[in-house]
């Protein structure tokens, strides 16, 4: 038996990790790369392995960063069976497509560039068609808690991750002769406390386990504190006549915001028909899964849409799809809360909005999740007093907000205790930057336990 890793070790993105046991070779997740200025290139580059070689894909969620490269590998070679959830599936399918039809308009912008130059126009990583091919390979679906037989000697049970609608960690359990292991991959855990789906469930017992590090260095703010602290954004905004911005992730971050905003102005802490634009398609029709999907609700909220109650549902909430639309949004000077993608503002809607209110003093900008170093977002969080918006070089005078308690990843103490008491023979420190994986390993090292911290290529025997 033997691990690799080809993603999301020694930083945050691009998570696919290799299992070859039992005369198979899998894959667990094959996202992609986000957030530095080579990023295209490192899209683009070889696996490290053959793709034509795997036979199974275990697919923990449909964040970009975790399926981004499935399109690729099928373009590749892979001829495989993909395993997920029935709500990643969906939602994968949705994100993919999304990816592509971004990649195809971005190589439209940059051929026109190349062209003025005198270069040959370069093709996207992949095309709508190459998307609707890898669907072609998902297969069995899994439910969280049964184990479902992969091939002879090897048996996989998902269990709730509790970061977005469908997430799973994986426990594969193989066997070759008289040799078994039991492999624990965390995908990423949710942070606990979220208002739609369940808390991830505890780790079973493992002899090797690959765990997530993306806060493994701090902890986060209390959610209470995290809704007061964005309803007094929202305020203050609007007492400036100010538009709030809010770059957000369109799976789960955007689901939670409406969440919260509806209970917010239920409660008239926010004025009762506060415009609220949810600027995303992919967002829109994600929050339209959700619906479909009340297996991975939380009590309270299968409870609500049992009743009735749409849980997403505020007065004055306008769903804007069509760019037409969403270019009309930049004519409002005041008063509204305008979400859009991309969570990281490395493109997307959300890059209008802010090429249109960053340079105001009266509006506001809110990050409510992870921002990966390289992205726009984190330069103007770290304090950028400008920055380059098509083109064009934007001052930064809005007022910009960081609340972490909003965040889908578990934190440090999360993690530990999601990982428990357990003694693994190895443990395997993923998606994290240096400080969050050195956050974990300093504390699993003092329990006497072996910890490894892979990087990109590095493969290790079982």
């Amino acid at each position: 038996m033997e691990m690799g890793f080809y993603g999301a070790a020694g930083g945050v993105t691009g998570s696919c990790h290799f299992l070859a046991a039992a005369g198979k070779k899998i894959l667990i997740d094959c996202g992609m790369f986000q957030g530095e200025h080579n990023i295209d290139e490192e899209n683009r580059a070889e696996f490290g392995f053959d793709p034509g070689g795997i036979d199974v894909l275990l697919l923990t969620h449909a964040h970009l960063d975790h399926c981004g490269r499935i399109p690729l590998l099928v373009k590749r070679g892979f001829r495989g069976e993909i395993i997920t959830t029935a709500a990643t599936r969906e939602l994968t399918r949705l994100v993919l497509l999304d990816a592509a039809g971004l990649a195809a308009e971005e190589a439209r912008r940059a051929a026109r560039y190349r062209q003025r130059r005198g270069e040959e126009p370069e093709a996207p990583l992949y095309e709508i068609t190459d998307v609707l091919d890898s669907m072609d390979r998902f297969g069995r679906l899994a439910n969280y808690g049964e184990a479902l037989t992969v091939a002879p000697g090897i048996t996989v049970t998902f269990g709730d991750a509790g970061h977005i609608l469908g997430s799973a960690w994986i426990l594969v359990e193989a066997r070759e002769g008289e040799r078994s292991k039991r492999i624990l991959y965390s995908g990423d855990l949710g942070n606990r406390g979220k208002p739609i789906i369940n808390a991830a469930t505890p780790a079973p017992t493992a002899d090797v386990v690959v765990m997530e590090t993306t806060y493994g260095d701090r902890l986060h703010k209390a959610l209470g504190p995290s809704v007061t602290e964005l309803r007094d954004a929202i305020r203050a905004t609007l007492e400036r006549d100010g538009n709030a911005i809010i770059p957000t992730f369109a799976l789960e971050r955007a689901q939670d915001l409406l969440y919260y905003l509806r209970e917010l102005t239920e409660k008239h802490e926010l004025p009762a028909n506060l415009p609220v634009f949810l600027d995303s398609p992919m967002a829109i029709s994600a929050t339209e899964i959700f619906r479909r999907h009340p297996e991975c609700f939380n009590a309270e909220t299968r409870l609500d849409f049992a009743s009735g109650r749409d849980p997403f549902a505020l007065r004055n909430l306008h769903f804007t799809r069509e760019t037409s639309e969403s270019m009309g949004i930049n004519q409002i000077k005041g008063g509204a809360v305008i979400m859009a993608g991309s969570g990281m503002a490395t493109g997307g809607r959300v890059t209008h909005h802010l090429k249109h209110n960053l340079w105001r003093r009266d509006s506001s900008v809110i990050f409510v999740g992870y921002a990966a170093q390289g992205t726009l977002a984190r330069r103007i969080i770290d304090g950028a007093k400008k920055v380059r918006l098509f083109g064009e070089e934007i001052s930064v005078n809005a007022q910009i907000y960081t609340i972490g308690g909003f965040s889908a990843h578990a934190d440090h103490d999360e993690l530990l205790a999601w990982y428990g008491s357990q003694q693994p023979e190895q443990t395997f420190l993923v998606h994290g930057e240096d400080n969050g994986r050195q956050g974990i390993a300093q504390v699993l090292a003092g329990r006497g336990l072996q910890v490894h911290l892979p990087v990109i290529g590095d493969r290790y025997p079982l």
